[in-house]
């Protein structure tokens, strides 16, 4: 299992902005389905360093594979491409179920 590093760090880091940006959230959505303490980069690093802690990569990823299959069941942010609350049909997944399915590749080989 790979350990938590400042470079896996930086790349979560743009995952997650992106992440956000294209879902329309806030640090502070993420901070609620995280229950961090603050709505800062750093506590919510923490968080994920800790469910990186307890199961790696695959326990990450479906930690926030789940927050977005949450915040794809309740759209209550607006779609930034056309101010329209989330589309349902979506695929609830986006990115991240793509990740967690490099992951488990990468943990098979």
């Amino acid at each position: 299992m790979p350990q938590w590093n400042a470079a896996m760090e930086d790349d979560l880091v743009v995952v997650l902005k992106d992440w956000l940006k294209q879902k329309g959230r806030t640090q502070a959505d993420l901070r609620r389905s995280l229950r961090a303490s603050s709505t800062r980069m750093p506590a919510l690093l923490e968080v994920l360093e800790r469910e990186h802690r307890q199961g790696g990569l695959p326990k990450l990823a479906a930690r926030l594979c789940a927050i977005d299959a949450e915040w794809s069941a309740s759209p209550n942010a607006l779609d930034p491409s056309d101010g329209s609350t989330a589309n349902a049909d979506h695929d609830p997944f986006g990115q991240l179920d793509l990740l967690l399915q490099e992951i488990r590749d990468d943990s098979v080989s």
